[in-house]
């Protein structure tokens, strides 16, 4: 099993998400386990604030390091194994061959940022890794948050379903071939009278051909 803590001031977000569809039959049968964390849980003012004026000047608001620090201390409880995540544009691309790497620890942390960004002592102190899922910039981490864990948790096995809809996707380098599939019918009829078919290889009973079809249609994600 593979824990996931999530630190965000926006923990309703997740709700749905959490509650739908695979993930959350993951977490009932304990392939997984995700556990959000309220950032302000960690302060001490009674406003329970959890951001400030950046020093310099510059528009908007920053997180602070204080409550992330003690966020971080309490969920991780001394776990060496676990990886402390940023979500920043500036972060390394998130890929396929770092959803396996990843999928092969037992907790990983995720920190949301939001507003204008976060405390940079958050990034050289506290974080292992620093994420970016696309060139890009968005409101917060918490939409990251969530591609990143399912990405990994679809690697978790169990969680997709048998073992082989895994093995017969992922290469030896941790990529994942992704290629073109058609279903029934075999032959579609439009309104306007056009025949859309299925490519007669993958009807043709022949599984050497099927394969090479495959391999020659589909791109390995890295």
């Amino acid at each position: 099993m593979i824990k996931f803590d999530v630190i965000t001031i926006f923990p309703e977000m997740f709700k749905s998400y959490l509650g739908e569809s695979l993930i959350a039959r993951a977490q009932e049968k304990k392939f997984i386990k995700i556990s959000l964390h309220f950032l302000r849980k960690w302060t001490n003012d009674n406003h329970r604030t959890v951001d400030d004026r950046p020093f310099g000047g510059g528009l908007g608001m920053v997180l602070k390091v204080e409550p992330i620090y003690k966020a971080v201390k309490q969920i991780n409880k001394n776990n060496k194994k676990a990886k402390v995540i940023l979500f920043t544009p500036r972060g390394q691309k998130f890929d396929q061959k770092l959803a396996y790497k990843l999928s092969k620890l037992d907790q990983i942390i995720f920190i949301c940022g939001r507003y204008e960004g976060v405390d940079e002592r958050v990034a050289e102190k506290i974080a292992d890794m620093e994420i970016s899922i696309g060139d890009y910039d968005l409101m917060g981490g918490e939409l990251p948050a969530m591609v990143v864990m399912e990405s990994i948790s679809r690697l978790v096995p169990g969680v997709i379903g048998k073992a082989q809809l895994l093995k017969e996707r992922i290469s030896k380098s941790g990529g994942f071939l992704e290629y073109a599939q058609y279903t029934r019918p075999e032959v579609f009829k439009t309104k306007e009278g056009k025949n859309w078919r299925v490519p007669k290889v993958l009807v043709s009973g022949n599984h050497k051909n099927i394969e090479e079809w495959k391999m020659s249609h589909g791109k390995v994600i890295e």
